[in-house]
């Protein structure tokens, strides 16, 4: 079997990957819907893997694992993998987690990701009637992820937030030493959503990037009253091409609080230093920026050597990041908690995507899927009304 064309087209928001092969088999994947931008990095890897066989995946990978970096040069390569196991999978009739090794795992453990509500405000009653909503959806979840501080819309939003000025745009700008109001803001906000949760439903905080090492281990140590799952991104994460592992060990060892960090990281050498120094306690590798499934799975299993946790990124328009995060998660160790449950933008996905169950998340759960590959298929006759113009033959198995 050789690989005779890697196409990449939006079906709605989402960049999908597709791997065509002469033997009638084919691989997906998917990237994540804020960067598009990424698929024009496709020829580059596309010239070093026609013509050899994706059933070799480890051997397709050293071609061009060196060529990603970190999030999101990562997701082009992360998503080529994905689908390398994907038509590993189909060839051998078996779902890509007997490939990595067999689950280990009948039920996975979700946290509320997709399932988020837009604030009304930024009080802390606007985020106790978030929680309350996703504490009612009927998926069930026992653990929840909301982002305070500087992640997200907090410190734009609450007056002297900062003692600096405040940056506008995406991607969380802002960084630098927050104010008493701040401090305060945030305090009142957490102890507002754990009234909704409970004492028997965990909160997870999505905090930064951008604080000051002395910042983040004042507000934790206020919050740990609370029973914080983890403390996320305080210094280093989403978008950040760096790591900051002695400011992170540093602030692990002062708090009661997991600190957790890594949905940016790219390959298992970006986290070693991370893991083997223990400078935090619960990691967050992003299966479509780290550089696939195989390579999550070593990370979690050199981090389970170090008494590290691992919560998954995942973070999707449509539903093929989901497959993968279900069969990556199945086969990882004890040491996983839960992984981040993307939802599909637009409805029509769960129509087009083929195989998953009516019901994917129950009490806070989600079955593995046994069907070869990703467990997943599309209907293509309909995707195609979805298809970006100019992509009509992403579909064909003939090269135009």
């Amino acid at each position: 079997m050789k690989i005779i064309d890697i196409r990449c087209a939006r079906i709605g928001r989402s960049p999908i990957v597709r791997i065509v092969t002469d033997d009638d088999i084919e691989g997906f994947a998917e990237i994540e819907f804020s960067k598009p931008y990424v698929a024009d990095t496709l020829a580059l890897y596309r010239q070093l893997l026609i013509g050899h066989d994706p059933r070799e995946v480890e051997r397709c990978m050293m071609r061009i694992r060196r060529l990603g970096g970190f999030k999101p040069w990562g997701a082009m390569v992360s998503a080529i993998e994905i689908a390398l196991w994907d038509i590993a999978g189909k060839a051998a009739g078996l779902p890509i987690h007997r490939l990595l090794g067999g689950k280990v795992r009948d039920r996975i453990a979700v946290y509320n990701g997709g399932v988020r509500p837009v604030l009304e405000g930024h009080q802390p009653e606007h985020y106790a009637a978030s929680m309350r909503i996703m504490a009612d959806a009927p998926e069930g979840f026992t653990l929840f992820k909301e982002g305070v501080g500087l992640h997200g819309f907090m410190a734009p939003n609450v007056p002297g937030f900062l003692y600096g000025d405040l940056r506008s745009g995406p991607l969380h700008p802002n960084r630098g030493p927050l104010t008493p109001i701040a401090m305060r803001h945030i305090v009142d906000a957490v102890a507002a959503m754990k009234e909704v949760l409970g004492p028997n439903r965990r909160l997870a905080l999505d905090m930064g990037p951008g604080w000051t090492i002395s910042d983040a281990i004042t507000i934790l140590t206020a919050l740990e009253q609370f029973d914080i799952a983890w403390a996320e991104d305080l210094l280093s994460g989403d978008f950040v091409p760096w790591n900051d592992v002695a400011g992170y060990r540093e602030i692990t060892t002062a708090t009661r609080i997991p600190t957790h960090t890594g949905e940016q990281i790219y390959l298992r050498q970006n986290f070693r230093e991370l893991i083997e120094s223990r400078a935090v306690r619960v990691i967050g590798p992003d299966p479509g920026d780290v550089g696939g499934l195989a390579e999550l799975k070593w990370i979690a299993e050199f981090a389970d050597l170090y008494g590290i946790q691992i919560a998954p990124h995942g973070v999707s328009s449509g539903l093929l990041g989901l497959a993968a995060l279900i069969q990556v998660s199945a086969v990882l160790p004890d040491n996983l908690i839960a992984f981040e449950y993307p939802t599909a933008k637009d409805a029509w996905w769960y129509d087009i995507v083929l195989g998953l169950p009516a019901t994917i998340v129950e009490n806070g759960q989600v079955d593995v899927i046994d069907a070869p590959g990703l467990g997943i298929d599309f209907d293509r006759e309909l995707a195609l009304k979805y298809l970006d113009a100019g992509h009509g033959d992403f579909f064909e198995w003939t090269l135009k």
